[in-house]
């Protein structure tokens, strides 16, 4: 299976919506999705979509930010192909802009799909769009006991820089707050670059063999 990664779209709120009850307990509405999807300026989503084959350039304008990660990944993120309601929604994710920092809010990915480097993907999207909106560094919150989850983000810079008590409102669980430095510097690239072609080789070989799921990883925000 393949996998590209496009701009989110109002039509797709409702298989959105379907990965997002699989993923959290506390939902948006999609009055809530289609504000955000309205105020480009300052947030950004994207979905992830599968293919069972390499989906085809597309010659029209990209959907976001071309780069590093559609040159390192080519097929999996970049142009999408034309006629993208073909393909499942697979997971999703979202940034908000305050100021110069990128504020990551959710990442999910579909149970089916979980443990195949989507939730990856999808990171590595949504630090595109920050770079899109000129951010210069990169936050989140995360729960507590999420740790599958915090150690995706130490790979990518993220660094603990202190809690919220009794964040999540389903549990009353603390969120761990974590920081990147700017991603904006040479040495983040640097480092960006050698987790995406890591990233590739992963997702390539994903595309020729299929395994056993396991646990993904995912951004819990409420």
């Amino acid at each position: 299976m393949y996998y590209f990664v496009e701009r989110m779209t109002e039509d797709d709120i409702d298989q959105v919506q379907m990965i997002e009850r699989a993923s959290f307990s506390t939902l948006w509405s999609v009055n809530t999705y289609r504000h955000e999807l309205r105020s480009p300026a300052t947030s950004r989503y994207i979905v992830a979509r599968a293919s069972p084959t390499p989906p085809p350039p597309r010659t029209e304008r990209p959907s976001f930010r071309r780069g590093l990660l559609a040159h390192l990944l080519p097929g999996f993120l970049g142009q999408p192909p034309s006629h993208t309601h073909d393909f499942p929604i697979v997971g999703y994710g979202g940034v908000w802009l305050s100021v110069d920092e990128g504020h990551i809010t959710t990442i999910a990915v579909a149970p089916a799909y979980r443990g195949r480097g989507i939730g990856e993907l999808l990171l590595n999207g949504l630090i595109d769009q920050a770079l899109e909106l000129n951010a210069d560094v990169l936050t989140l919150e995360v729960r507590i006991s999420n740790i599958v989850a915090q150690q995706l983000y130490l790979k990518y810079g993220f660094r603990p820089a202190g809690t919220r008590p009794r964040y999540y409102t389903d549990n009353g669980e603390d969120a761990l707050i974590m920081w990147t430095d700017p991603i904006r510097s040479p040495a983040y690239q640097e480092k960006l670059r050698q987790l995406r072609e890591r990233l590739f080789a992963r997702l390539r070989e994903e595309a020729n063999e299929s395994g056993p799921l396991h646990n993904d990883l995912r951004l819990e925000m409420e």
